[in-house]
């Protein structure tokens, strides 16, 4: 099911969606499957408040936005996105990597 899903979607060339209208709970399952990230509440938090973010701006939010606007703190998200958080969340939540992302 992962790989069919993925093979539906189209990314650009750092891995992120191109479309993220094209977003949907089961497409962010997938790419955190592909990603080797096991989602739990606490991921969905995240991304959730990233989807709302994108929503209201047009951009992700930035690591310090999630930390400062959320109950996750910077630890957690190293712990919950390894390699980093910001841009691993956005990749999950269908969005483009965020800025000054590397």
């Amino acid at each position: 099911m992962t790989v069919d899903i993925l093979d539906r979607v189209a990314f650009d060339e750092d891995g992120f969606m191109e479309d993220p209208s094209a977003w949907t709970e089961d497409i962010g399952r997938a790419i955190a499957a592909a990603l080797e990230v096991d989602l739990t509440d606490r991921h969905w938090q995240v991304i959730r408040f990233a989807r709302s973010e994108f929503e209201n701006s047009g951009e992700p939010p930035t690591l310090r936005r999630i930390t400062q606007q959320t109950e996750v703190n910077m630890k957690e998200m190293y712990q919950l996105f390894p390699d980093g958080p910001a841009k691993i969340a956005a990749n999950i939540a269908g969005l483009k990597k965020p800025s000054g992302c590397i």
